[in-house]
């Protein structure tokens, strides 16, 4: 089986002429002379532009695993099933929700998530925080293209701006005047996170001020703010992508904070971030990141609820919207090749200012000193380019009130959802979650014991998957992605060959994942229902 999967792969890559639709079109592969060369069309991968704002992540398959070419001599798929293990786990996160007493009386039980690089470095992003000034919880998935940067920023900075979109004009003037006073700031958000996830620490003073003059705008408003939590995710969400639009035509203190600023500008990110506050879901969506809730119905049977929709170029109401903000001249050359101006797969995106601005204002910001090669910013203007902005920020939010028959909510990158269905991922997260429930069952012995009989009950044992199993069910789905066969199993031959592709050669065949799946407490939902 190894020698067919790496024969295989191998043989289509060196005859590939083109990259066939893996989600956005990243480049073209060119044999010659059984050499493979990647000529760029959009995105190049994220340099770091000053020496000390690396965003190398720690969740990359290790060196020692991964090959770094096709050309590679005794080039070999071998895993052994730990590391196959260690490079699954690598970025395994996951977090129970206690209060003081150790008890759960909030409607989120727990969360876990995981990451898988294809790109080098992963341009997938996470994030997961309890608001402390306002009510409830929130999980982000930011999946990034044209390299890590924009994904980076949002990952750090949205979860901030929807919190502060939240407060009541009181506590955004007690965190004005203590901004004012220089006295320590009532905290916003406890992260959860992974040890070595990663922060622009160099430019976190920058971020804090921009987000202070929206809670000044908030301020000014003539009444209080007062938004409702749908108004509030599309206020932060637009709000951001303004703030990263602004900053890189703005003065920067340092040449570091400038070329962060181009990178994130000019790079781009999905996003979709669920906010629960006890039986209130809201997930905002932009971009084909997507969120599913598993549902156990009365019968015992499970159900899918997509609670978004993705915003691509495949989408018939993104075209149809893209057509009506559009002139009629320009609905043959909106999408080319199922690609928003033949570039872009999704419909919806932070960042991305080549698909926003116009073609005036992109070249005075990067003709204004900036070495674009150095910091890997492409330069291209698609044709038929007339009436930017093509690209949008603004999320859709769905509103789903939680009932004690929906069991979790997974959010994933697009990488997950192109491997496995809606369908299959709830079906693999309701399998997991009743094989963790049942507790591994004592060896009964007959008597006389025998090593026949002792043999076949570890069999037993064993083809139950109760050795194996994942106790993080991101790792579970990240695991089925990548190395199921034909008949929805997991073949471990081909789990390796996928593992150890070279890095000229993964994209092809798995984009980056991340996965974040949240368990709810249905015993906490119940008592909403009897005490209201």
């Amino acid at each position: 089986m190894s020698r067919t999967v790496s024969s295989w792969i191998l043989s289509s890559a060196r005859n590939s002429i083109v990259l066939q639709g893996k989600g956005r079109l990243y480049s073209i592969c060119i044999p010659n002379r059984n050499k493979i060369k990647w000529k760029l069309v959009f995105s190049k991968a994220y340099l770091d532009p000053a020496g000390s704002c690396s965003l190398d992540n720690t969740f990359s398959l290790r060196k020692a695993f991964r090959h770094t070419s096709t050309e590679e001599e005794h080039f070999s798929f071998q895993l052994s099933p730990s590391q196959i293990n260690d490079i699954l786990r690598a970025g395994e996160l996951s977090h129970k929700i206690l209060d003081l007493n150790g008890r759960n009386a909030n409607s989120v039980l727990r969360f876990e998530s995981n990451q898988l690089a294809s790109n080098t470095p992963i341009e997938d992003r996470r994030s997961a925080a309890t608001c402390l000034q306002t009510k409830g919880m929130m999980f982000g998935v930011f999946d990034g293209h044209a390299g890590s940067a924009c994904a980076q920023a949002v990952s750090e900075r949205l979860l901030h701006y929807i919190a502060v979109s939240l407060m009541s004009r009181q506590t955004l003037e007690e965190i004005e005047l203590a901004v004012e006073c220089m006295k320590p700031v009532l905290p916003i958000l406890q992260w959860h996170k992974h040890p070595n996830d990663v922060e622009y620490r160099e430019i976190t003073s920058q971020y804090f001020e921009n987000l202070r003059v929206y809670w000044q705008h908030l301020l000014d408003l003539d009444t209080e703010p007062g938004f409702s939590l749908e108004e509030a995710m599309i206020c932060a969400f637009k709000r951001l992508d303004s703030d990263i639009s602004l900053e890189v035509q703005a003065p920067q203190e340092s040449e570091l904070m400038r070329n962060v600023a181009l990178q994130v500008a000019f790079s781009g990110a999905t996003a979709c971030v669920a906010h629960v506050d006890g039986v209130h879901l809201h997930v905002a969506n932009t971009g084909d990141c997507r969120a599913v809730l598993g549902v156990c119905e009365d019968d015992g049977t499970w159900s899918t609820l997509p609670l978004t929709r993705d915003h691509n170029a495949l989408d018939e109401f993104e075209i149809r919207r893209l057509k009506r903000e559009h002139p009629r001249s320009e609905e043959k050359t909106l999408f080319v090749n199922d690609r928003l101006l033949g570039i872009l797969m999704p419909s919806r995106a932070f960042g991305d200012v080549q698909l926003k601005w116009s073609k005036e204002l992109q070249h005075s910001v990067l003709e204004n000193g900036c070495d674009v090669e150095a910091l890997n910013i492409y330069q291209y203007v698609p044709p038929n380019y007339h009436t930017p902005p093509y690209l949008t920020a603004e999320p859709e939010v769905t509103y789903h009130k939680l009932r004690s028959k929906d069991k979790f909510l997974v959010i994933a990158s697009d990488g997950l959802w192109e491997m496995l269905s809606n369908e299959k991922v709830v079906k693999l997260v309701a399998g997991h979650l009743a094989e963790l429930n049942v507790q591994k069952p004592q060896l009964a012995f007959e008597k006389p014991v025998n090593l026949g009989y002792m043999h076949s009950l570890l069999l037993q044992r064993k083809n139950r998957g109760i050795a194996s199993l994942d106790q993080n069910i991101a790792t579970h789905l990240i695991r089925h992605a990548v190395g199921s066969n034909e008949y929805g199993e997991v073949d471990q031959e081909k789990l390796a060959a996928m593992l150890t592709l070279p890095e000229d050669l993964a994209r092809m065949y798995r984009d980056d994942i991340t996965v974040t799946v949240v368990y709810f407490n249905s015993e906490t939902i119940e008592n909403y229902y009897r005490n209201n």
